[in-house]
């Protein structure tokens, strides 16, 4: 399902990125973390100046999915108008939705994910950082890095070389004891399975360098769409081993708490998982 005709030539957000967008997991018509979805683009709002659209609006929209589970695509652009990049004087802000069905991919869940290292850094730009905004190049060029299909996610640092993010999803890991996630101060998305994830846990956000992976016990990648995902192996930009890791215990633990936000099913264990989690 879509809603409204196409987008003019003159949108702010398709020339030039001026605007936010939303994908939120919807079941049965309700949606998942839905406050915090609205919370994030409420915030995105205030920082580009753009009119939030009214609530009642948008909380009519989960239910337009029907049933079964699908993904509400939101997007946001501050309209048409303006000359070159100067805002229009009086922006009429174009709302656009759309609904997909979505299946997510249960092996990533139980089998883990392979993921490597991209060559693209992120730049630095604080005004814009923990934003969903419209404005994506560097990840569609840093996902355009690999074909592999065997390979789930690529991990970006920015310029600076500090641990930012995957190209669509955020990271986390656990190391002497304790949960980490990157800071989002600079650059980045903040997402919302991240946020509700770091409140209930207390999840420190840091600064490190990628080879602080290698000091891992596990690690993750997650969003509010496609659940957590444990990470088996990470490469390197050209494609050589940098670690493993054996799923266990500590891996269902964080992902038992995500799945339970979102809906999704957890894991009980195989017999074939450790006790204890192993660097291999």
């Amino acid at each position: 399902m879509m809603a409204g005709e196409g987008v003019p030539f003159d949108d702010r957000g398709l020339a030039y990125g001026d605007g936010l967008f939303e994908t939120v997991l919807v079941r049965d018509g309700v949606a998942t973390l839905w406050e915090a979805h609205m919370a994030r683009l409420a915030r995105g709002c205030e920082r580009l100046g753009i009119a939030m659209p009214s609530r009642s609006a948008l909380d009519a929209l989960p239910a337009r999915a029907g049933k079964g589970l699908g993904v509400l695509k939101l997007t946001l652009t501050r309209g048409s108008g303006g000359r070159g990049y100067r805002l229009p004087e009086s922006p009429a802000p174009r709302l656009r939705w759309r609904v997909t069905p979505f299946a997510p991919s249960p092996e990533r869940w139980w089998q883990g994910v392979r993921v490597r290292h991209c060559r693209l850094a992120l730049g630095i730009q604080p005004y814009l950082a923990g934003l969903k905004h419209l404005n994506r190049l560097e990840n569609v060029m840093a996902r355009a890095e690999w074909q592999d299909p065997d390979i789930a996610e690529g991990l970006l640092c920015d310029s600076e070389g500090r641990l930012v993010e995957a190209t669509s999803m955020n990271l986390f890991w656990r190391r002497e004891g304790r949960l980490e996630t990157p800071g989002l101060t600079r650059c980045g998305v903040a997402g919302t399975l991240r946020d509700s994830l770091c409140r209930r846990f207390g999840i420190q956000e840091v600064d490190a360098a990628p080879s602080v992976l290698e000091g891992a016990e596990a690690v993750w990648l997650g969003n509010a769409v496609q659940g957590l995902w444990p990470v088996q192996r990470l490469d390197d930009a050209q494609g050589q081993v940098v670690m493993r890791w054996r799923l266990g215990r500590l891996h269902r633990e964080l992902q038992a708490e995500a799945h339970a936000l979102l809906g999704y099913p957890c894991h009980a264990g195989d017999a074939g998982e450790q006790d204890e989690d192993d660097k291999a």
